[in-house]
């Protein structure tokens, strides 16, 4: 095995978080921020890809990273303008250089026909600024101009502090990548420099290694801040050059009533110099910087630097990067904990132990610790949904320029975390969706200067908890859904009846029926109908549910919920036609004793409920899977009522209700094949396979026309 695949893996990796980076970064700048932080955090994204690919000979990826570094330097240094024609050349460029970034992971070089066009717009770019500067032609020139002048002199040094930095490269830092001139053209952000280049170590012609470093300089930085900022800027050099920061003694006078230093100061803080004025100022400045710390944020000794050197290395240390296989594993060994406790607790339960003895209580103990530990662990693979959302202003920006309509994007909730899997899987239906939003839900800019509307639309994105899920919502202040354009569209496809009857949540739900699309032309962003089926399809495989809440004139807002985790739930543990089954507790709304005045049957196959004016669809579960040919007395069972996608009711009829338990959810497709109407399954405490039911499945299934799905006994 390659020596450097592992240390080659873990660069790519962390190309991927500084890409994030550099794109926030370009999209706050495009929304007005050109303060240093950001500008430098964009600068610092493309500066260690570049650094980091000549480690690996990623030649184009070099090339193309230090064509785009020198720009965002001229940006950095006001030299090059942020106008709109130069971000959009910068968000071109961060797609170029993820795509260089792409190729050198999969062992490929990209085309360099590709960015040709691009490195030709930095060129000019970046040579505009000097073109702009040259002096002017020498007929322009007065004749006065030939009378020679005196040099300016050298401007004054500024009051302030005068930083001292030694800097010598060693040759790894030109392998990966790094220049010594863009590091020390960094200081002049800081303040004035004077620079000295030194050349003794410069050998001859016939003994220099090409791969040697023989130059040095020293610099002198005039400059208020402190030391932590002056060594930012060799950061991503540490280790690879010799390096000397110390900050000059002040040369002002000496008070005429100098004041002896405290005793405990003493020299061995500060080196004592040949200028006895000097070393006793310098012991007045300890003694100050003791008094009113605050002031002197330099002035501190080397047991104070190496204290403060200790604390950011343990900051630094306070995350490690592990494979995702490796927590995988850990995440199943812990469901299989889960399981064994359960098969213990089962164990306990039959052998008859009484609750207060010694063994039940231990295993008491030891349930809570499970628990512990198994939230301890999900929350291992817990992330932030911020890197879906960071994707989605790129979206809205091109989705926008294709329909010629001017959008906003507003987000909140980007902290909100979730189940890595989940992330991963909520991507794609979000994309549709917002999509959607720009496309059918936002009116042109004409139409919504008509109806009194700002020019520019607004497309929001929020994130939240809500009862044990994560709610997602997309919601615009468009025209909203036209409820009967949408039906007499579902009536010519022969989606439904052109007598059918819907309220207005059904015709709603309509846009998600396959084949369905409002597009009067297909297009590359919609009409061919596929788009919201997608949404739906995605979010039901991820055990959620999706509604629609629309006003006409005042907008539309989707709404998904989503479990938190793919990898326990919290479940209803019922029998039905003696077999177990687990009903996600999320969706049970509260139970139920049937009365037979409340029992109606429509047909000899479909009962109905009445409950609080109204009525809800009975499903009986264990005909409805295959369990039992004969439906069971209504009044004779437990009723759970269930909602399902669409804030959809029903009323599910079970023998018995035996408990609520945390399960782990064990893929039946995966180790079997999908079976309608279950979800999922898991392993109980005595050891015997439980199925996960489907709500959603099961609900729908009460209100289609469709042909009946073939019942688990028949999968069989």
């Amino acid at each position: 095995m390659d020596p450097m695949a592992a240390i080659r893996d873990v660069f790519f990796q962390e190309c991927e978080e500084q890409l994030a980076e550099l794109e926030t970064g370009l999209l706050r700048m495009e929304d007005g921020a050109d303060d240093p932080d950001t500008v430098n955090a964009v600068f610092r994204a493309v500066h260690s890809i570049k650094g980091g690919a000549g480690i690996f000979s990623l030649d184009a990826l070099v090339r193309f990273a230090h064509v785009f570094e020198t720009s965002l330097d001229g940006v950095r240094s006001k030299r090059i303008s942020v106008t709109p024609a130069v971000m959009k050349l910068l968000l071109r460029a961060a797609d170029a250089l993820a795509d260089h970034v792409r190729a050198g992971r999969e062992g490929a070089v990209a085309e360099p026909s590709k960015t040709a066009a691009l490195v030709a717009e930095f060129t000019a770019l970046n040579a505009g600024p000097t073109a702009a500067s040259a002096p002017p032609p020498a007929s322009a020139a007065p004749a006065a101009a030939a009378t020679p002048t005196p040099p300016p002199e050298p401007a004054p040094a500024p009051a302030g502090r005068v930083w001292n930095i030694e800097f010598k490269p060693i040759s790894s830092l030109y392998a990966k990548g790094n220049e010594a001139a863009l590091l020390l053209r960094e200081l002049g952000a800081l303040g004035r420099v004077e620079v000295e280049l030194h050349t003794e170590s410069l050998p001859s012609l016939a003994e220099i290694e090409p791969e040697g470093a023989y130059l040095s300089w020293s610099a002198r930085l005039y400059s208020e801040c402190d030391e932590t900022q002056v060594r930012d800027v060799f950061d991503f050099v540490d280790g690879d050059c010799t390096l000397s920061i110390s900050l000059q003694a002040p040369q002002a006078a000496q008070p005429a009533a100098a004041e002896e230093p405290p005793e405990e100061f003493g020299f061995e803080f500060f080196p004592v110099t040949a200028d006895t004025s000097e070393s006793e100022h310098a012991n007045e400045a300890a003694a100050e910087a003791h008094d009113h710390p605050e002031h002197h944020p330099a002035a501190v000794g080397p047991v104070e630097a190496m204290a403060a050197k200790a604390e950011t290395a343990s900051a630094v240390s306070a995350t490690i990067r592990v494979d995702l296989d490796r927590v995988d594993r850990l995440i199943d060994l812990v469901g299989e904990l889960v399981i064994n406790e359960a098969m213990l607790s089962q164990r306990v339960l039959e052998a008859g132990l009484a609750r207060a003895s010694g063994v039940a209580m231990a295993l008491d103990e030891l349930e809570h610790l499970t628990r512990e530990i198994q939230d301890s662990v999900m929350a291992i693979r817990a992330q932030p949904v911020r890197s879906v959302f960071q994707r989605m202003p790129r979206l809205v920006r091109e989705v926008a320029a294709q329909t010629g309509k001017q959008v906003r994007l507003l987000t909140d909730g980007e902290g909100t975390e979730v189940d890595k899997t989940v992330i991963e899987r909520i991507a794609d239906p979000l994309t549709h969706m917002i999509r959607n939003a720009i496309d059918h839900g936002l009116e042109s800019t004409e139409k919504r200067l008509a109806a009194g509307k700002p020019a520019e639309g607004v497309v929001r994105l929020t994130a939240l908890h809500r009862s044990g899920r994560i709610v997602l919502e997309v919601s615009d202040d468009g025209g909203g859904i036209n409820r009967p354009r949408v039906k007499a569209i579902a009536v010519e496809k022969g989606l439904i009846a052109a007598d059918a009857q819907l309220s207005d949540e059904e015709i709603d739900n309509l846009i998600f029926l396959p084949g369905f699309s409002t597009a009067a032309v297909v297009s590359d962003i919609s009409g061919r109908g596929v788009g919201m089926d997608v949404v739906r399809q995605s979010v039901t495989a991820l055990g959620g549910r999706i509604s629609i809440a629309s006003r006409p004139g005042h907008g539309s807002t989707f709404t998904l919920s989503l479990p938190l985790t793919l990898a326990v739930l919290d479940g209803m543990v019922v029998s039905a036609a003696g077999h177990t089954l687990i009903i996600p507790l999320g969706t049970i709304l509260e139970t139920l004793q049937p009365r037979e005045k409340d029992v109606h049957a429509l047909d000899s196959e479909l009962r109905v409920l009445a409950l609080r004016g109204g009525y809800v669809p009975i499903v009986d579960v264990g005909l409805t899977l295959g369990y039992s040919d004969q439906p069971v007395e209504a009044t004779q069972s437990v009723a759970l009522l269930v909602e399902g996608e669409g804030r959809t009711k029903a009323v599910l009829l079970v023998d018995a209700i035996h408990g609520q338990r945390q399960v782990v959810i064990k893929s039946l497709e995966a180790n079997y094949r999908a079976v309608p109407g279950i979800a999922a399954a898991t392993v109980m405490g005595d050891g015997r396979v439980a199925l996960i039911l489907d709500v959603d499945a099961v609900v729908s299934g009460t209100r289609s026309d469709a042909p009946r799905e073939p019942s688990l006994l028949e999968a069989r």
